[in-house]
């Protein structure tokens, strides 16, 4: 696995966290389940906050869809209350229904549930390398993922929720990047990458998707269309409409890399806060940190940074994959990207 800062690219002049991963908000677990058999590349990917104790202890949450032609469960609650209760699921596009109702009876193994529960579950479509209509995954595996939860480094590319996804006509899937804002607040983001045409791609400003163009074979007949889940993780004190905001800022990230928001790709971004406590079943008058919207530019630069990079290390981590109907998908070649990169007027900065 390459992560995109082995090739002397840095995103921004922020620092990264210790992990260089959404792992680096204290309390964040990220668990993987990986199903790779016969005709099927599929996974389910989980995060849950606040060492599991989010089922409980909500956090505060908001969203933004820059293209919405996708699914994202749990948005008009989230909307009207502004709170995270639930692990945030991400998997394909047909089996999000599974993956939600495997998260509800968990919570109501866990006694977390006392009447119901509305989880977060998001998608992008692995069709093109994975035989989606076969339904195989199964609650096993989404069980499996929550059990392997945790924090530490993230593994990236083909795994989880990424394991059948496409990224700028190269192999994508999920990557992970931070931020550490003024030695204090934390931002860290995890993407699901399944979008764009190679003819966008480009790398810390460098057009190398253009430049590369079809010596790496590009998958037959796949259009483009293809969608990204971002999700933001701060232990920033923030209130929803502050969330909302950081969610927004991923579109800057994604469009740097090369991302337009086409006609058939959900973009749908969640951003969620652990700097303050939330009872889930709150009684009464309770107090809230609250951090100035004047303080917020870092914040912003933050997400947008990590959401860049998070991108980047999805393709850098991910590897070639034949798949369903003996399609395959090659990696990003890194090597060639190196030198492309150190080709540009001045080379490395």
């Amino acid at each position: 696995m390459t992560r995109i800062r082995q090739l002397g690219v840095e995103i921004g002049s922020l620092p990264t966290g210790p992990l260089n991963a959404i792992t680096d908000v204290a309390g964040t677990r990220v668990g993987h389940a990986t199903i790779i058999r016969d005709d099927i590349r599929t996974g389910v990917t989980v995060i849950e906050a606040r060492d599991g104790a989010i089922w409980t202890d909500y956090a505060f949450c908001g969203w933004h869809r820059f293209n919405g032609n996708g699914e994202l469960t749990g948005i008009p609650w989230i909307e009207e209350s502004g709170m995270l209760g639930s692990a945030i699921g991400l998997t394909n596009t047909d089996q999000v229904g599974l993956v939600r109702d495997t998260l509800v009876r968990h919570s109501v193994e866990m006694g977390a549930t006392e009447e119901f529960l509305l989880p977060v579950v998001a998608e992008t479509f692995d069709g093109w390398l994975s035989n989606i209509h076969s339904f195989a995954l199964t609650e096993s595996d989404v069980r499996s993922a929550l059990a392997a939860a945790s924090g530490g480094p993230v593994p990236e590319g083909n795994v989880g929720g990424g394991t059948g996804m496409i990224c700028h006509e190269f192999k994508g899937g999920i990557g992970t990047s931070s931020r550490v804002v003024a030695g204090t607040w934390t931002v860290g983001v995890l993407v699901q990458a399944n979008y764009g045409l190679r003819k966008d791609l480009r790398i810390d400003g460098v057009p190398v998707g253009r430049i590369i163009g079809d010596s790496v074979p590009l998958p037959v007949d796949k259009n483009g269309e293809g969608s990204i889940i971002v999700v933001i993780a701060t232990d920033a004190p923030l209130i929803p409409i502050q969330c909302r905001r950081l969610a927004q800022r991923a579109t800057v990230g994604l469009a740097r890399v090369g991302g337009t928001g086409r006609n058939g790709s959900g973009d749908i971004f969640l951003a969620y806060s652990t700097g303050n406590h939330l009872p889930s079943r709150p009684h009464g008058l309770y107090t809230v940190d609250l951090l100035a919207h004047e303080d917020l530019n870092p914040l912003f630069e933050a997400v947008a940074d990590a959401t860049e990079e998070a991108i980047l290390n999805a393709l850098g981590a991910a590897e070639t994959m034949t798949g369903f109907r003996g399609r395959t998908v090659h990696e990003l070649p890194l090597d060639r990207v190196a030198e492309i990169l150190a080709e540009r007027p001045g080379g490395w900065r």
